[in-house]
């Protein structure tokens, strides 16, 4: 029936659907061939990092230095840093696990790779186009409508595990609300006499 529209399937949540899945999340630290101690941008990244992984997960944390780059000699000295560095933001030492890995040529300047696999909210990707959408006549959102909307959504939760079910309340401040409750009892201020004449 032509004329029956309300039973297409047309939501774009539907289309691109968030969902909380399991991911590797990985941090880039770049290393100069000179650098023989963390800089303050390199300490931040690391906190950023540590922070994420301790709401995220529990379980071990890589840190990867190149290997056959002009950095290589440099990360491997900051790498000790870096472990340092993550044990002083909360992570256990015995989760910090070292490796490397191979840079992709001689004159490639490899960062020092942090990484660590969490719980993630995702959705599909975006820029697919299955259909001319120029000789569409069906009057439907594009396949690719929302999508941009849905993975912006997705970066943005800072705890996957919302979209599963909600925290638990915390307690109540009973001095706060003791004092709103004072405020309200004492005020004597009225509309009419912060105002004035309210007559038109």
């Amino acid at each position: 029936d032509q004329l029956t529209t309300g039973g297409i399937p047309d939501d774009y949540r539907a289309r691109h659907p968030i969902i909380v899945t399991e991911a590797e999340q990985t941090v880039d630290i770049p290393v100069a061939s000179t650098d023989r101690r963390l800089t303050i941008a390199q300490r931040d990244l690391i906190r950023g990092f540590a922070a994420n992984y301790i709401s995220r997960a529990s379980g071990p944390v890589y840190v990867l230095s190149p290997q056959g780059s002009p950095n290589s000699a440099a990360a491997y000295q900051l790498r000790n840093q870096v472990r340092a560095e993550l044990v002083s933001r909360g992570i256990a030492s015995s989760k910090i696990v070292n490796t490397s890995y191979a840079a992709a040529g001689p004159g490639d300047a490899a960062p020092i790779r942090l990484s660590f696999t969490g719980t993630t909210a995702i959705t599909t990707q975006c820029g697919q186009w299955p259909k001319d959408i120029s000789n569409d006549l069906t009057n439907q959102n594009y396949y690719n409508f929302g999508c941009a909307s849905q993975n912006n959504l997705a970066a943005q939760i800072a705890n996957p595990e919302d979209l599963v079910a909600p925290r638990g309340m915390t307690p109540i401040d009973a001095q706060r609300r003791n004092n709103a409750i004072q405020e309200y009892r004492t005020t004597t201020t009225t509309i009419e006499d912060v105002g004035g004449d309210s007559s038109f």
